[in-house]
């Protein structure tokens, strides 16, 4: 079985195995990585538990990371890879939604049952390759079944973290949530304001940008975390659109749509999909047709407030608010000027604007004519032609007598313009047009 992991990264873990054994500690592999060998699914981080307290895994490995250490957790440097490596603890005294408040160190089997669902309390022993199974985990792997290893009432009053790690992990393997966990769900979805947000951020991304984003959608929106944390994605529920370009139904159908046909999503544009169309419940008007003028606007200035609320980078806002602004600018990719055309293909992050569009459209009225319209633009202009080096520059300006201002930050545009259209092809001539156009 374990020829199935990584050469170097398994030769890390079992070198950790081997050391710890040696100085008498009982060793596992654990959680995700022994779920994720009998699915077949790939092994990208192993984690350790053992009997050994942190104190000892500190002496005994020269490159560590106390991240945890006063819960038991200590991070080891091999080969290039971090494995976390935890002491069989119980944990009791939850006080802020997230962290025990005491930690007692314990055996394997207490370990197993202080952990949040069966299908992550599976144990290893790297020398037999044997799995250690205290809570049903490998029968509900078989029943493709996420269940909390206790009454779900404990395990998510102490942890509302795992109220999203429930969705995630349902999303994720393609599980169903077992009825009396998914009841836990909807009972503590609204106390996730306990959390810091960076964690909600985090795993809401997890979430849309896997491989099941609608389901994760449906899931959030069901269990009531979506109105929790997101009123503003929730408030889409129930607005309609016109049928004519629509037909797919309310806003939040449409989304969730556009969701079903995306796989993998970065966070930027998982974020740019979902905040989309959030401005269209404040704009939604009747008269000749259901209007939502001004979304897009809107829309931009909440897509900022969430962000700042999920504690994005600054780069991060900036893209997601730009994908919210401009998703409409398609409508009209065909009648812009050159110039104007050519700023738009160049835009830092582009290709997410074209796939936000692509989706856009097959979740709606399923015309793909201006996206293909972009896509053969930029198959025929290389990075040269969107982006050609400036024919005149501030200096020549100066040389023209043109005194220093705003004033030139319009002529340089206006000459970028006719050089992107082909209207200017040379230095002199640009230089002749300035003095033409501004009597210098």
């Amino acid at each position: 079985m374990l020829e199935r992991i990584e050469a170097r990264l398994l030769e890390g873990a079992l070198h950790i195995s081997k050391v710890l054994a040696a100085e008498g500690f009982r060793v596992y592999f654990a959680g995700g990585a022994v779920r994720d060998l009998l699915l077949n699914h790939r092994v990208t981080e192993i984690d350790i538990a053992t009997a050994a307290p942190p104190d000892v895994v500190e002496r005994l490995f020269p490159r560590t990371i106390g991240v945890g250490r006063d819960f038991g957790v200590v991070v080891a440097v091999v080969g290039g890879n971090n494995y976390e490596i935890a002491t069989f603890r119980s944990e009791s005294g939850y006080t802020d939604g997230r962290h025990p408040g005491r930690v007692r160190f314990t055996d394997a089997r207490q370990d197993a049952l202080r952990r949040d669902f069966t299908v992550n309390a599976l144990f290893l022993d790297p020398d037999t390759e044997n799995i250690i199974d205290f809570t049903e985990g490998r029968q509900d792997l078989d029943r493709e079944l996420i269940r909390t290893v206790r009454d779900p009432r404990l395990t998510f009053g102490e942890d509302k973290l795992r109220v999203l790690r429930a969705i995630r992990f349902a999303c994720q393997l393609g599980f169903r949530i077992d009825d009396p966990t998914y009841d836990g769900v909807t009972l503590f979805a609204h106390e996730l304001f306990q959390l810091s947000w960076e964690r909600i951020r985090d795993e809401i991304l997890k979430i849309l940008g896997g491989p099941a984003p609608a389901r994760g959608l449906s899931l959030l929106s069901d269990s009531g975390v979506l109105e929790a944390v997101l009123p503003e994605v929730f408030a889409l529920h129930g607005v309609m659109q016109p049928p004519e370009f629509h037909p797919e139904g309310d806003v939040f159908q449409h989304t969730r749509l556009m969701f079903s046909l995306a796989r993998n999503l970065s966070p930027t544009l998982a974020l740019g999909v979902l905040l989309h169309d959030v401005g269209k419940p404040g704009t939604f008007a009747f008269g000749d047709r259901i209007r939502f003028d001004g979304h897009a606007e809107l829309g931009a200035r909440m897509a900022e407030d969430i962000c700042r609320r999920f504690k994005l980078s600054g780069a991060q806002i900036q893209q997601v608010v730009r994908l919210v602004k401009d998703h409409l600018r398609f409508m009209h990719v065909r009648q812009m000027r050159e110039s104007t055309l050519r700023r738009l293909l160049r835009t830092e992050g582009f290709d997410e604007d074209l796939e936000l569009h692509r989706l856009d459209c097959l979740a709606s009225h399923g015309d793909l004519s201006n996206y293909r319209f972009c896509e053969e633009k930029l198959r025929e202009l290389d990075q040269e032609a969107l982006s050609p080096p400036p024919l005149i520059n501030g200096h020549d300006l100066i040389a023209l007598g043109l005194k220093p201002g705003p004033i030139f930050s319009k002529i340089l545009q206006q000459a970028e313009d006719l050089q992107l259209e082909g209207i200017l092809t040379a230095r002199e001539e640009a230089l002749s047009w300035v003095r033409k156009t501004y009597g210098t």
